[in-house]
């Protein structure tokens, strides 16, 4: 379990943001994950792909599923990382990452993520892609994956396919991402 730095204060609304204390997934997550899941997204689609990933031995890899906690306990952000490919060399993929919509803008989301990408890195893991909102995720490290030879497997904004290597010294692939079957892709 890990503690985000401290409570901050936004400078936009001036009001204080919570301590979130990280942890991986439990057994007694999973319903709570997939209430997140289901309340932050218009459709059940994403709240299936996790249910999809859990199960999918290739993909899942045991303490990338991250959960972000209120100071009360309460689960209210979700990150997930799996294992994806690049023209046959190992990856990670983020995503579904979820906040519930009461604890959305507060580093809820921005919590789950910095757990996952710090536990994969203590896993030796290195190269981790996202497709996503490209004003967000660049705030982690996340560049466009085209600056590293990397595409999706289908037409895609240059901005929303991204990557990041978790360490500078070691080689990237370059080429084409395989997703888990869970993504439908």
């Amino acid at each position: 379990m890990s503690r985000t730095d401290a409570t901050t204060t936004n400078a936009e609304n001036r009001t204080t943001m919570p301590t979130w204390t990280t942890r991986s997934e439990t057994a007694e997550d999973v319903a709570a994950i997939r209430d997140i899941v289901l309340a932050a997204f218009p459709t059940a689609e994403e709240a299936g792909i996790v249910d999809a990933l859990r199960a999918d031995r290739k993909a899942w890899i045991d303490g990338l599923s991250m959960v972000s906690t209120a100071p009360d306990g309460t689960p209210a952000g979700y990150a997930l990382l799996t294992r994806c490919h690049v023209d046959g060399e190992p990856a990670l993929t983020l995503g579904p990452c979820a906040v519930l919509p009461s604890f959305q803008r507060t580093g809820a989301g921005s919590a789950a993520i910095r757990a996952g990408l710090d536990a994969a890195r203590a896993m030796g893991e290195n190269l981790v892609l996202v497709l996503g909102h490209a004003d967000y995720y660049p705030r982690f490290g996340f560049v466009p994956a085209s600056r590293f030879g990397i595409r999706a497997p289908f037409e895609v904004p240059d901005e929303a396919m991204m990557a990041m290597a978790l360490d500078d010294t070691r080689p990237v692939p370059a080429g084409t991402i395989q997703y888990p079957a869970a993504f439908g892709v």
